[in-house]
């Protein structure tokens, strides 16, 4: 009797040892990168998602994609007044890639952010008052600096916009840096897509108006 109690205890304890490495075994195979992707969700802070569940972004893309309109909506009104101010041909064709450019990236901006159900800025001109936080967006024009612009004629115009216009898209080229050098921004492929195209358009736009600022004739 005591030996089969004996080789009864053993087989239970055989038992009990299989069992613990048996859960020790399911415990393991739990799908590890399932973890980890959770971690580094959370761990993003300021991540969001739509109410799908796709689509992340972070306060940073969302501010690139609101200042963005902004920034577009001053170059409209400065493009805007080639006809009227007596632009020279090559300006004018100039102002026009930049509108028809510009239109339609505000137009994507805004239908990113109302995707998101986020509040969609007016594509519209404004004071530029030196307080405000788009006047403290790289590159924008002053409220003084459009006033010299908006009372140029002719080639001083041509001149005038071209310096100007040089110093707006450097500061949007500016703004997509700083997006790509927040942590975790721009992992959206939408917003990804738009910070290149603008970043790339700009710096063909800036390279242009160079060479045409260098061809005028001194004013």
């Amino acid at each position: 009797m005591t030996a089969g109690h004996s080789h009864w205890s053993m087989a239970l304890s055989l038992c009990l040892a299989a069992g613990a490495c048996s859960h020790g075994q399911t415990t393991a195979s739990q799908p590890a990168p399932q973890a980890a992707s959770n971690h580094q969700t959370t761990s993003a802070g300021t991540s969001k998602k739509t109410a799908n569940g796709q689509y992340p972004y972070t306060d940073a893309d969302v501010n690139f994609m609101t200042g963005m309109i902004a920034h577009h909506s001053q170059a409209l009104v400065m493009a805007g007044w080639a006809p009227s101010h007596g632009a020279s041909p090559s300006v004018r064709t100039l102002c026009e890639r930049i509108i028809n450019g510009q239109q339609d990236e505000i137009a994507t901006m805004q239908r990113w952010l109302n995707d998101r159900g986020l509040p969609v800025p007016e594509a519209k001109p404004m004071k530029m008052d030196m307080g405000s936080h788009h006047a403290m967006m790289p590159g924008m024009l002053t409220d003084e600096q459009m006033k010299d612009l908006d009372q140029a004629r002719g080639p001083e115009f041509d001149r005038k916009f071209l310096t100007y216009m040089i110093q707006h898209h450097k500061g949007a080229i500016t703004m997509v840096q700083q997006l790509f050098g927040t942590n975790g921004a721009a992992q959206d492929e939408a917003t990804f897509k738009m910070a290149n195209d603008v970043s790339a358009d700009q710096t063909t736009e800036i390279a242009r108006m160079q060479s045409m600022l260098a061809a005028q004739p001194p004013g």
